[in-house]
């Protein structure tokens, strides 16, 4: 239930004002995986498990502890024996510093405008690039990679190359098509629909397979369409006219816009349909 988003856990980042503080107070402060899952459990389940759906990093954080624990090896060795090497990714790390292999897309943000106190009149734009991601997820599967082996992750996600036909559509399958619903006091539950619904740790949008994060001046989106074989890879940076007067994103995740334009182009009888 953890991997598919139904354990009922309070995601830790969505509507949590505190680590929103604390991250823009300190943004170069290493979290640790007890710490994270620690704001999640002591809050109640938002519905009892298997019977609601909302995205929650906290079943990440808890996967990665269970995975650690079963086999006795720690996560980045585990990444790196069951996905990097088998996918023959090159250039993607899994680590535990917020150090980047070079060369680096630097990132630049405004997010911090409201914790600093910063007025709305005064310009305020500052280099993101090493802020800590270690909130994010498990510890060990948070990645740093470069353009070419975002699109080999896409394709080897969306053809399965590393699971048997049966995990695979387990993973992608259309299996919570319908489920799940809007609940009051859970931000994150949702119904999961056609157009845009949840697998095994993978969004299937339409007949796309994606994963599109976006943080701390950073945005990117990698995407298979299985049917003609298409993958396509975008990240991005953002100027400083993209934030609002708050340091808020002005248009999200840019990448996805960039994607939808892309698989429009290149299968305009399948295009990816258009994000809630």
């Amino acid at each position: 239930m953890l991997a598919n988003m139904t354990a009922g856990y309070a995601d830790y980042v969505i509507g949590n004002e505190q680590l929103a503080n604390d991250l823009y107070l300190n943004p170069y402060r290493q979290w640790t995986p007890e710490e994270l899952i620690a704001m999640s459990i002591d809050k109640p389940h938002a519905y009892p498990p298997g019977t609601n759906w909302n995205y929650a990093h906290t079943d990440y954080v808890i996967l990665g502890q269970v995975l650690e624990e079963s086999t006795g090896k720690p996560m980045d060795l585990l990444m790196q024996e069951y996905i990097f090497a088998p996918m023959g990714l090159t250039d993607t790390d899994g680590p535990s510093t917020p150090e980047i292999r070079q060369p680096v897309l630097h990132a630049f943000s405004s997010e911090r405008r409201q914790a600093l106190g910063i007025d709305p009149s005064i310009p305020f734009y500052e280099e993101s690039t090493y802020w800590n991601p270690s909130w994010t997820i498990t510890h060990g599967a948070i990645e740093t990679t470069n353009i070419y082996d975002m699109a080999t992750t896409a394709v080897a996600v969306g053809t399965g190359s590393l699971l048997s036909p049966e995990s695979h559509q387990a993973q992608v399958g259309p299996n919570l098509v319908g489920f799940g619903a809007a609940l009051p006091g859970c931000s994150t539950c949702r119904r999961l629909e056609t157009n845009f619904n949840y697998g095994l740790g993978v969004w299937i949008k339409g007949s796309w397979t994606l994963q599109n994060p976006l943080f701390s001046g950073y945005a990117g989106i990698e995407g298979y369409l299985p049917s003609k074989k298409i993958a396509i890879a975008v990240a991005n940076t953002y100027e400083e006219q993209s934030f609002d007067d708050q340091g808020n994103y002005k248009y999200g995740n840019a990448s996805e816009k960039i994607f939808d334009a892309i698989g429009a182009y290149l299968a305009p009888d399948d295009a990816p349909p258009g994000t809630p």
